[in-house]
């Protein structure tokens, strides 16, 4: 059975948001060996749009980025969407019963799946998905945006932390 993780960089105050900070170099080389290691992904619209990306290789792209590239296409993806009607390769769309379909790829998987984006997570951590929370703490402090919880507060366990690289820290928690 797959283990569903929701990870993402947030600010000291709790906040999400890829254009305001990014990975250093070596956190980067963090989420290649993730993205390596990952049985597979599961996104919503947003941010699914955003990973496309990685589908197409770009000239000024260094090893490490196409490293990720590699990964990434290599993964199986899901995508819970409402408004698309199609999604690229190796990419399967969510249809209406979300908990039935990720429920699914949990039981015929075998590894560690991400979950992408706040919104998705807090619908799949109401419906008691979410296996694990991994916050890549960056000391930066937005004063606002999307938060790293949105709306769902689920009771959690401290399980794990780690230095990632120079700056960042890495929080692991499980639901209570």
């Amino acid at each position: 059975m797959a283990t569903l993780f929701f990870g993402m960089n947030q600010s000291l105050d709790g906040y999400v948001d890829h254009m305001k900070f990014g990975p250093s170099p070596a956190l980067f080389r963090h989420f290649v060996d993730e993205a390596r290691r990952q049985a597979g992904s599961i996104y919503g619209r947003g941010l699914y749009e955003l990973m496309r990306y990685w589908d197409e290789d770009h000239p000024e792209w260094d090893a490490d980025r196409r490293a990720f590239a590699e990964a990434w296409r290599r993964q199986p993806k899901w995508v819970v969407s409402r408004s698309l009607n199609s999604v690229g390769p190796n990419a399967t769309l969510v249809g209406e019963d979300l908990e039935a379909e990720i429920r699914r790829v949990k039981a015929d998987l075998v590894g560690e799946v991400q979950v992408g984006g706040p919104n998705l997570a807090r619908s799949l951590a109401g419906l008691g998905l979410i296996d694990e929370y991994r916050i890549y703490l960056h000391p930066v402090v937005l004063g606002g945006g999307a938060p790293f919880f949105a709306g769902f507060r689920p009771s959690l366990r401290f399980v794990a932390s780690d230095q990632v690289d120079e700056h960042v820290v890495r929080l692991i928690y499980a639901p209570a």
